[in-house]
């Protein structure tokens, strides 16, 4: 254990994390994401037994997002004539937001399968057990300013 880090940071996540650049990308993926397909060139963090609001809320306390693109952070849009709830994604505004990581309109919905394209370039892939469907999210890695 470490002062100051969230528990749910696993030693491995804290080192990707740590390992990651400007720029580079993380995905958060629900438990339905085909996790170790999509990233069989990247690393793929387990964590069973946790949802993907408390891991992003742990990673937005040590990473901070993109601030050179217009939005760093990508959900999986619903597909047409689907009805499946998507409010989790409320739950991920108000993350951001109370992180001080979260712009006005940083979050951009990609295609279902454009997702998966995106994922595929993901330096990490982290496998939850998320029941909630659309709750996948990729993070795009910014670098610390000092002021």
């Amino acid at each position: 254990m470490l002062k100051g880090i969230n528990p749910i940071i696993t030693p491995s996540l804290l080192k990707i994390l740590c390992e990651m650049g400007h720029g580079d990308s993380i995905v958060i993926a629900d438990g339905n994401f085909p996790a170790e397909s999509v990233g069989k060139n990247a690393f793929v963090v387990r964590m069973d037994g946790h949802g993907v609001p408390e891991i992003l809320e742990a990673i937005l306390e040590l990473m901070p997002l993109d601030q050179y693109v217009p939005q760093p952070v990508s959900l999986m849009e619903r597909c047409e004539g689907d009805n499946a709830d998507v409010s989790i994604w409320k739950k991920y505004d108000q993350i951001l937001e109370a992180s001080g990581e979260g712009k006005e309109n940083c979050v951009r919905k990609i295609e279902r399968f454009a997702f998966y394209e995106e994922a595929k370039k993901a330096y990490a892939v982290i496998a939850t057990s998320e029941t909630s469907q659309y709750a996948n999210v990729i993070l795009q890695k910014g670098c610390i300013i000092k002021k």
